[in-house]
């Protein structure tokens, strides 16, 4: 590895600047590989030394609760992506103030750094990208996940072949509050035509999206034209693509992707049947599927920056000192000695800053070496004063457990503490804590004596004259009242596609994307359908609370939704019957009955059911009489 300043091109590995942080999670950073409406992209190391890409989300999006949850079911769904043409998810913090994602560094360009940089790629790499992409999509979308953000950025080129990254992460700033603060997700020029126009996301909405990027690498231009972002997205709901640029062994599979109408896509099995019969040769990605001065880009990627040494503060203002004996006054000894610089590792930074001047304990700690790394030459460990925990406390992360690394091999080292002994600080004064004790013995006293009083009650006396006449006797009739029953809320007519959740709490309920498979039973839906993709068969449920279908004799109301007790958590639709009532009950404390009133047609191209909702909201609070 070369230092960052020698690497040969400067437009990928980043200096970090004054704003960006030096640790994420325990993965010492060492340059920025890029930055997007969403975040930060940053290079670092693992333990034992392979680099991988870590993303650190907006602040701002980590504030917002559904981002959070959004976020939170993505990170999980993509890690069951596991293909040859995307990269892992390896490590991640979807709790912390700041939620990040790790992920395998690809050394490659990207798709749209290639073509700015090198022009349009020959036909025979674009079919082999588009195979490539199209093996990718089918793990993704096997996983649940729609990506909605595959754009040339988002494509890498590896030496063995494309890469797909940040799938379904988009998905996870939809309908957050910051999607209607000027915070844009996702890129114009590579939308379909139902995400311009805000319509039904489905895996056909990855297809256009792959038909465009196509397109582009082949002409190194949007086949929709530049300009305004409005402009872009009126050309592509309404208008063709201009594909005269386009090589003629191309044009087949880019105009079927291309379809205005997602039914007329061609399913990914069909992309790959069509690029292999565009070829003249059979298909194979290796080392020469890109022209030669693109692969020397991925020769310049390869020669990685070393992580950014952490500057170590002194230790607080409060001299060292020898040990001495009981009653023996402590003199002041010399200041400690630094420690034998050790062989540094190959991520191991070679030099340190110029340290800050002293701290006081009152400040943050100073950081500590990250786990596997070789302490700088001085370091000196910190005393125990009272210190806030540093991030890195929390490491080791998965899936790097303690137990799994062999002596020697990513353990933090033992520092010699020889000639260092630390000066705890002057113990604060505590008269206010004597004086809050005080008052809490008195309290506890006069409640005990008050507890070893007379009872009036049954003896001639007045309760609540004892108690302190009308407010008494106010107060006691207050108790005996039932509180107020919740309104109901009604719904009409509300469409719920495949795959699909409801929230009882959103006003009106509007249905939102959850993952689909295994996923979908372990979010957070108050309502959802699907399709079982193991038995094939479609299903009502809840993943956030219980269910129960009525009978003919059941009336749909607050009482009967209370009063049953035969409960589930989903049913399968062949259950259902036009007016079939669904009692569910959320753990959130809503209450609410879904009517059934009809599905979606064997002919039409998305698949949906239709209900009527009565929503008793906060209704588990309210106690019957």
């Amino acid at each position: 590895m070369v230092p960052m300043s020698s690497a040969p091109s400067a437009d990928f590995f980043q200096p970090l600047k004054a704003d960006d942080p030096t640790v994420v999670g325990g993965y010492r950073l060492a340059a920025v590989l890029g930055a997007g409406g969403m975040g930060k992209v940053y290079l670092s190391y693992t333990p034992g030394g392979r680099p991988i890409a870590i993303k650190v989300i907006r602040a701002e999006f980590g504030e917002d609760p559904e981002f959070r949850r959004r976020f939170q079911q993505e990170v999980r769904s993509a890690q069951r992506v596991q293909g040859l043409y995307t990269a892992p998810v390896i490590d991640s913090d979807t709790e912390g103030a700041q939620p990040w994602l790790a992920t395998a560094y690809v050394p490659g360009p990207s798709l749209a750094h290639a073509v700015a940089r090198h022009g349009g790629l020959p036909s025979s790499s674009v079919l082999l990208l588009m195979v490539g992409v199209a093996e990718a999509l089918h793990v993704i979308h096997g996983a649940g996940i729609v990506h909605r953000d595959l754009k040339p950025a988002n494509v890498l080129l590896a030496s063995d072949g494309p890469r797909v990254i940040d799938f379904g992460i988009a998905r996870a700033a939809d309908s957050t509050a910051l999607t209607n603060t000027g915070v844009s997700i996702g890129t114009p020029a590579f939308m379909a035509p139902e995400q311009a126009s805000v319509g039904t996301i489905t895996p056909a909405t990855d297809v256009f999206a792959l038909g465009l990027i196509a397109a582009f690498a082949a002409t190194g231009a949007s086949v929709y034209g530049d300009g305004p972002s409005h402009a872009v997205l009126y050309r592509i709901v309404h208008e063709d693509p201009d594909l005269s640029g386009l090589p003629a062994e191309l044009r087949p599979v880019v105009t079927r992707c291309l379809s205005r109408d997602p039914a007329d896509r061609p399913s990914l099995s069909e992309i790959i049947e069509l690029c292999n019969e565009a070829s003249p040769v059979p298909l194979r990605q290796g080392e020469d599927w890109l022209p030669r001065d693109v692969t020397g880009s991925i020769t310049e990627r390869l020669q990685l920056p070393t992580p950014v040494p952490t500057p170590v503060p002194s230790p607080p203002p409060h001299p060292p000192t020898e040990a001495v004996s009981p009653g023996t006054a402590p003199s002041a000894g010399p200041a400690p000695t630094a420690l034998p610089s050790t062989p540094a590792s190959p991520y191991t930074p070679t030099s340190m800053a110029a340290a800050p001047t002293h701290a006081a304990p009152t400040q943050a700690a100073p950081a500590q070496p990250a786990r596997g790394m070789t302490p700088p030459p001085g370091y000196r460990p910190q005393p125990p004063y009272p210190q806030p925990a540093h991030p890195q406390a929390s490491y080791p992360r998965p899936p790097y457990p303690q137990a799994s690394y062999p002596p020697g091999h990513g353990m933090p080292p033992t520092y010699p503490t020889q000639g260092f002994v630390p000066v705890s600080p002057t113990r604060p004064k505590r008269t206010g804590l004597i004086v809050a004790g005080a008052v809490v013995a008195a309290v506890i006293g006069l409640a005990v004596i008050g507890s070893l009083l007379p009872d009036n009650k049954g003896k001639g006396g007045d309760s609540k004259a004892s108690s302190g006449g009308a407010a008494g006797g106010s107060a006691s009739s207050g108790a005996s009242q039932k509180p107020a029953e919740p309104q109901p809320v009604s719904y009409q007519g509300i469409d719920v596609p495949q795959n699909h959740q409801l929230m009882f709490a959103d006003n009106p309920p509007r249905p939102a994307e959850e993952p689909t498979g295994a996923g979908v039973l372990y979010g957070h839906a108050d309502l959802f359908y699907y399709r079982d993709r193991m038995f094939g068969d479609e299903k009502v449920g809840t993943a956030n609370g219980k269910l129960v279908l009525l009978n003919n004799t059941e009336k749909g109301s607050l009482e009967t939704c209370r009063a049953v007790t035969r409960f589930t958590d989903k049913l399968g639709m062949d259950q259902l019957t036009d007016g079939s009532q669904i009692c569910v009950l959320s753990k959130a404390g809503h209450i609410a009955v879904a009517t059934f009133r009809g599905k979606s047609g064997a002919n039409e191209p998305s698949k949906y059911l239709t209900v009527d909702l009565t929503i008793w909201r906060n209704a588990e609070d309210v106690k019957k009489s």
